[in-house]
C-alpha cells in the first residue's frame, strides 16, 4: 500500500488494530447459501437477484434474505446458452431440446418474485415455436404444438406475467384437418397489440382478436421476422430477413392485413434501428461483408451502415443521395429537426429530413465515439482519441480547439458542476474545460501503479476522485493530490474471476427483437449530467407497465447505490487474498474480507451493496458491505 500519509505512532497500531479486529473471514459471512449441487454460472440480474445455474438446475438469491428465493430443478442442469434473461422486465427464460427429440422444453421464471409463471409440461405444450414476453403489456405469447391430448394442435396463447394465468389460446390450423395442410409454423415475434394479435407464419401474416382467436384478416407476406406498430395501430411495418440475414425487406400492412405500399422496400444489411416518424421512417441497416471474399466481397461493397429515410406513403427513399458513413453508426439521435449520428471510425454528422445536410460538412473526430450528449453550450462528444463541443445548429465547434490525446485505453469524463468545467481522464492526465469559455487545461498529472490508467472520475465534496482497478486518488480542485492508495493485484495467476453481469447467449433473431422492444427511447439525446451515462435510460415498455415485481425492479434501476461511498478492491492479504472495502472520500480502508482461494469467484452488487462469493462448488456466501 502506499499512502502520502504514514503516521508511525501509537494511533496508528491502533487503527491497525481496529481494522483487524473488525476484518470479516470467509467463514464469517452474513449469508449462507447451500445451492445443493455444483455451480456452473452465476449471473447478477438487472433486478438485483442473483440467479445460479447448477447441475441440478437454476437456482434465485434474493438480497438481503437467508432462504434460497426459488430451486427450479424441473429440467435438470441448465446451460447458460439455454437462458434468456429478457432485458428491462423481471423474466428470465429456460429453453432446451430434448436430444434427438422434437420436444422443446420451455419455463418462464420471475426472479424478482421467485415464482414460475410459465412451463410446457404445466400448459400443455409438446414443442414451443416462438416464446416472447411482451412489455409494456406484461403479457408472454407463446406458439407451438400441444400435446397428443389435443391432437398435436398448432396454437398460440397469450398469458397474464402477472398471475402466470392464460388469458387466451386458439389454433392457427384446424386440428381435425384430414391430409396434409399448409404450415403454418411462426416464423418470429408476433405483435401483441389492444384487441388482436398478429403472428407471422410460414403461410403470411394472421391476425387473431383478442380472448375469442377470431381470424381477422390474413395475408401472403411470408416469413416474416418482427413487426412495428405506429401509436394508432393502423399501420404496421413488418421486417423479412433475406439472404441468410445479408439483407432486409420492409413491408407496410394496414389496419385490415392489406399491403400499403406496392413493393416492399429492400435494404442492405440487417436492421440495427428503425424510428416512425411524424414526416417518414429513419432506418438504419448495417451491412457485414466481413466474411466474404474475392468477387462476393467486391459485389458487396464495403462493410458499414446504411441510412435511409423512406416515404411512410409509398417506402421510397426519400434522400436524393443518402448520407456516407464510410463505417459503423454508434450513435442515432431524432431531432427536432433532423437526424443526428456519430461514426465508430470517427466523425459526426447531421441531416434534415429532407435530405440537407445541416452541418456546414461533416465533422471529423477520433475513433470510438464514447458519450455523444447535449449540454447548454451545445453537443458534447468524447471518443477515445478527442473530446468538444458543437453547435448543433451547424456543426461548429464550440472549444477553440478540440481536446486531443493519445489514443486512450481508458477515456472518463464527469461534470463539476461547483466550478463549471467539465472533466476528463485519458490515460494518465486529467483535463479540464471551462464550461463558459471551452478553455482547456491540464488539471494534474494522474500516473497509477501497477501500470494502471484511471478508468473512472467523479467529483466527490472535497474534490475529484480517479480511480482504477487497484487505485483510487483524490485531488483538489486544483488539481493536487490529497491522497493516493495502491493494492496490488494477487498476480494474474490468482487474480478473482469477476463474473460478468449476464452470461446468458440467446439467439440472435430473439435478441434482436427483444432488444428492439425493450429500448423505445434509445434515439432520444440525453443531457450530460454529473451522474453521467451511468444507468441506462429505461425503455418505454418497462416504464409503462404494471406489476408488483415490475415495480420493484423499477425502484432498484431509480436507486442510488448502496455503496456510492465505497470502492472495492481485490489484493492479497495477510491471511490471503480478499476485497478491501475503502471509503471513497478519505481512502481509509474500512473493512477486509478475506475469502479462502487463490481464485475468488464473486460479485459485487453495488446497488444492494452486497459481496457473492462462490465459497465452494455447492455454496455462496454473501456479505453485507454496507456495515
Amino acid at each position: 500500500m502506499k499512502t502520502s500519509k504514514m503516521l508511525i505512532n501509537w494511533a496508528f497500531f491502533l487503527s491497525i488494530g481496529i481494522m483487524i479486529a473488525t476484518a470479516q473471514r470467509a467463514e464469517e459471512p452474513n449469508f449462507r447459501y447451500d445451492i445443493g449441487a455444483k455451480i456452473n454460472e452465476m449471473t447478477l440480474t438487472e433486478g438485483g437477484t442473483m440467479v445460479v445455474a447448477t447441475n441440478d438446475g437454476l437456482v434465485g438469491i434474493k438480497p438481503g434474505s437467508s432462504d434460497l428465493l426459488f430451486n427450479f430443478t424441473d429440467y435438470g442442469r441448465v446451460k447458460p446458452e439455454e437462458l434468456f434473461f429478457v432485458p428491462q422486465a423481471p423474466y428470465v427464460i429456460v429453453g432446451q431440446t430434448g436430444f434427438a427429440s422434437l420436444s422443446t422444453k420451455k419455463a418462464v421464471i420471475d426472479y424478482i418474485s421467485g415464482k414460475k409463471l410459465f412451463s410446457t409440461e404445466d400448459n400443455g405444450w409438446k414443442q414451443v415455436m416462438t416464446c416472447d414476453v411482451m412489455m409494456p403489456q406484461n403479457k408472454l405469447v407463446v406458439s407451438g404444438q400441444r400435446t397428443s391430448k389435443e391432437k398435436y394442435a398448432l396454437q398460440v396463447a397469450v398469458y397474464d406475467l402477472n398471475t402466470g394465468k392464460e388469458d387466451y389460446r386458439f389454433n392457427l390450423t384446424d386440428p381435425n384437418r384430414v391430409g396434409i395442410a399448409k404450415d403454418f409454423s411462426v416464423t418470429g415475434r408476433p405483435l401483441l397489440l389492444k384487441d388482436h394479435l398478429i403472428i407471422p407464419t410460414a403461410q403470411g401474416l394472421v391476425a387473431k382478436k383478442a380472448k375469442t382467436g377470431e381470424t381477422l384478416w390474413e395475408n401472403k407476406m411470408k416469413r416474416i421476422n418482427w413487426m412495428v406498430a405506429d401509436e394508432s395501430e393502423k399501420e404496421i411495418y413488418a421486417f423479412e430477413s433475406v439472404n441468410n440475414g445479408s439483407n432486409t425487406k420492409i413491408h407496410k400492412v394496414g389496419s385490415n392485413g392489406a399491403q400499403l405500399w406496392n413493393d416492399e422496400q429492400k435494404v442492405k444489411g440487417s436492421i440495427a434501428n428503425f424510428e416512425i416518424l411524424p414526416n417518414g421512417l429513419a432506418v438504419v441497416s448495417n451491412v457485414d461483408n466481413s466474411g466474404k471474399k474475392g468477387l462476393m466481397k467486391l459485389a458487396g461493397g464495403r462493410s458499414e451502415s446504411k441510412i435511409a429515410f423512406l416515404s411512410a406513403t409509398n417506402g421510397e427513399d426519400l434522400w436524393e443521395k443518402a448520407p456516407k458513413t464510410n463505417g459503423y453508426v454508434q450513435h442515432f439521435y431524432i431531432m427536432e429537426d433532423g437526424i443526428l449520428f456519430g461514426i465508430y471510425e470517427g466523425g459526426i454528422n447531421k441531416i434534415s429530413f429532407d435530405g440537407k445536410t445541416l452541418f456546414k460538412k461533416p465533422l471529423k473526430t477520433g475513433e470510438n465515439i464514447l458519450t455523444m450528449a447535449d449540454t447548454p453550450q451545445g453537443l458534447i462528444y468524447i471518443t477515445s482519441e478527442d473530446a468538444n463541443i458543437v453547435n448543433l445548429q451547424n456543426g461548429e465547434q464550440v472549444w477553440k480547439k478540440p481536446l486531443k490525446y493519445k489514443r486512450a485505453d481508458a477515456v472518463s469524463s464527469t461534470y463539476d458542476a461547483k466550478n463549471s468545467r467539465y472533466l476528463i481522464s485519458a490515460d494518465d492526465e486529467l483535463f479540464a474545460v471551462d464550461a463558459n469559455s471551452g478553455e482547456v487545461s491540464t488539471l494534474a498529472e494522474s500516473k497509477f501503479d501497477g501500470k494502471e490508467d484511471p478508468t473512472h472520475v467523479e467529483v466527490r465534496d472535497d474534490g475529484i476522485l480517479l480511480t482504477s482497478d487497484q487505485n483510487m486518488m483524490l485531488l483538489d480542485w486544483q488539481g493536487g493530490k490529497s491522497w493516493h492508495e495502491y493494492y496490488r493485484a494477487p498476480g494474474k495467476s490468482a487474480f478473482g474471476a469477476i463474473i460478468a453481469g449476464v452470461t446468458a447467449v440467446a439467439t440472435a433473431a430473439t435478441a434482436a427483437a427483444a432488444y428492439n422492444a425493450a429500448n423505445q427511447n434509445r434515439n432520444k439525446l440525453g443531457a450530460y449530467t454529473d451522474r453521467g451515462e451511468r444507468y441506462a435510460d429505461l425503455g418505454g415498455g418497462m416504464a409503462m407497465a404494471s406489476g408488483a415485481s415490475v415495480a420493484e425492479m423499477l425502484k432498484r434501476f431509480k436507486a442510488t447505490a448502496a455503496t456510492k461511498n465505497n470502492q472495492f478492491v481485490l489484493t492479497k492479504l495477510d491471511d490471503g487474498v480478499g476485497l478491501v472495502k475503502l471509503n471513497k472520500d478519505s481512502g481509509a480502508k474500512e473493512k477486509e474480507i478475506v475469502l479462502k482461494d487463490k481464485k475468488p469467484e464473486y460479485q459485487v452488487d453495488e446497488i444492494a451493496g452486497i459481496l457473492y462469493y462462490k465459497a465452494d462448488n455447492n455454496s455462496i456466501f454473501a456479505y453485507d458491505l454496507t456495515k
